[in-house]
């Protein structure tokens, strides 16, 4: 089989014999990248569904009155509320959809276009930036989700005529080096960090009226600070996602491939179980729904509330505008770093530097986002767990084209992917946080001009709950401590373009001597 397919025409446009692959081993590669990347099927549904969505206060069931018209409180969004809590599933089960689709779309046009073994989703980073910073949790940011998602819109589109130019790798080298990386970290501390709360996550971490932050985990809370009132460090739910967070560090520490995903399988199967204290479907009417939809296992759910959710009717914000530069800047860098380092691990890196199909896989990614932000999610990338593929074998564009049969599969499966607690995904954000966190190895801390800049990025991130303060922080203070250098290189260019016209002027005095010498003579 293996070589009546390399001596097709598919095994031909492919380019199978020439680099040293065979259709098994592309299957083989295909699904280990599946394995270790199809967390972010649910994982990327829930960062985007806490922002509410298209969801807002008038989904909220009113509460019961004498009266015959009743208004639902705006804080109903921020409480337990049965009509706005059905939005959301609804919302969170077109996000999945959309995540699969677009992730599908992305890997099929990265194997039939530019025949490389990558596979793209929507980034990891850039989902938590629009869910937390821009539309805020259930709404509560400065822009609205339809506004956030015409931002992506037209980031994209520039993203995708700075990629035609060829311009993308000349506009990342612009920012410093030190901030590149300490992007990458600090993007992992913020994720650690939403993965460690409790609406997204496992909820080892909640509010506290003194020190901002403490140790949660506890089995009640105040249902307005939202603060523990009893049993820190009790909560069912958090043992068990720890346990599943054990897991995953013993599976990557054995190499296992696919390991994330089986941490996530373990937490969500006893979190299936009904009449439990780790029970996702708890004895309640939306507890009960939830179940009910469950069952179904096999359901095609089409796009409802976030396909073409895009408006510009607020793009006079100057918040828009930050956004742009935030996603276009992360975009840029993550996706250029990303390539590079496939190709390099791949063995497709020339003398020159690059990579054949390179000038079209950085058209297909800014293309697919494209297509991402007209189904309602965030930036689509490149994502580094191709790797796994690679180290399978995987060279040619037929990895990821069956990666792409892969998250076609999925789209069948959206009651199984809905079903997947928080406290499942939890402990994958900090893992991923984790292993966003080598790159800090690369900054020269000696340095204090390169290590004080890449600090102030890191740390700004989490602790102002913001990926773009941290990146405008890193980029203001790397300029602050080179000022004295860029004050001593103006004073030299300054002095030497002096010296250059006084040169001239002597020159120029020097002929006017000698022709009045040459008159007089």
């Amino acid at each position: 089989m293996n070589d009546s397919i390399s001596n097709s025409r598919i095994g031909k446009y492919f380019k199978l014999q020439a680099r040293k692959t065979c259709f098994t081993k592309e299957l083989r590669a295909a699904t280990a990248t599946f394995l270790t990347m199809a967390y972010i099927i649910t994982v990327n549904a829930t960062i985007l569904a806490d922002s509410g969505g298209t969801c807002s206060v008038s989904n909220c069931t009113p509460p019961p009155s004498n009266h015959t018209i009743t208004v639902a409180s705006p804080d109903c969004v921020f409480k337990p509320n049965k009509g706005y809590e059905d939005c959301l599933s609804k919302t969170k089960n077109d996000l999945i959809f959309a995540t699969a689709l677009s992730s599908m779309i992305g890997s099929l046009a990265m194997g039939i276009f530019a025949n490389l073994p990558l596979a793209l989703a929507p980034g990891m980073g850039p989902n938590a930036y629009l869910a937390y910073n821009l539309v805020g949790f259930h709404g509560s940011g400065p822009i609205s989700y339809k506004t956030a998602m015409a931002i992506v819109l037209v980031e994209s589109c520039i993203f995708f005529l700075i990629a035609t130019f060829g311009l993308r790798a000349k506009l990342a080298r612009l920012i410093p080096q030190s901030v590149r990386l300490a992007c990458a970290a600090g993007i992992g501390l913020f994720i650690a960090f939403v993965g460690l709360q409790g609406n997204q996550g496992v909820g080892l971490v909640g509010p506290d009226p003194n020190t901002l932050v403490t140790l949660a985990a506890c089995t009640s809370k105040n249902p307005i600070t939202g603060a523990c009132t009893h049993g820190i460090m009790q909560s069912s739910t958090f043992w068990l996602g720890f346990v599943g967070f054990l897991t995953t560090c013993y599976g990557l520490m054995k190499n296992v491939k696919g390991s994330m995903i089986y941490g996530i399988l373990f937490v969500t199967l006893i979190s299936w179980i009904r009449h439990t204290s780790v029970t996702i479907f708890p004895d309640t009417p939306l507890g009960d729904a939830k179940y009910e939809y469950f069952k179904e296992i096999v359901d095609f759910h089409m796009i409802k509330s976030t396909l073409g959710a895009i408006s510009f009717t607020n793009f006079n914000q100057s918040e828009v505008w930050v956004a742009l530069f935030t996603l276009l800047y992360v975009d840029i860098l993550a996706t250029t770093g990303t390539l590079y380092t496939m190709a390099e691990l791949g063995g497709f890196i020339d003398q020159k530097g690059g990579f054949e199909g390179e000038y079209v896989a950085y058209m297909v990614d800014a293309g697919t986002s494209i297509v991402g932000s007209t189904l309602g999610v965030s930036p689509i990338a490149t994502y580094i767990e191709s790797s796994a593929g690679i180290r399978e074998g995987g060279r040619t564009g037929l990895t990821a084209i069956i990666v792409g049969f892969y998250f076609f599969l999925s789209i069948f499966f959206i009651p199984i992917f809905s079903s997947v607690p928080p406290w499942a995904i939890g402990p994958s954000l900090v893992m991923v946080g984790a292993l966003m966190m080598k790159v800090i190895k690369d900054i020269d801390w000696n340095d204090v001009k390169e290590g004080v800049p890449a600090f102030v990025t890191i740390l700004l991130m989490p602790l102002t709950y913001s990926i773009s303060n941290g990146i405008i922080g890193g980029i203001g203070m790397y300029i602050a401590l080179n000022l004295f250098d860029y004050g001593v290189w103006l004073f030299k260019w300054l002095n030497k373009m002096n010296k250059r016209v006084l040169k001239e002027q002597n020159q120029v005095s020097a002929t006017i001597a000698a022709d009045r010498i040459i008159e007089v003579l």
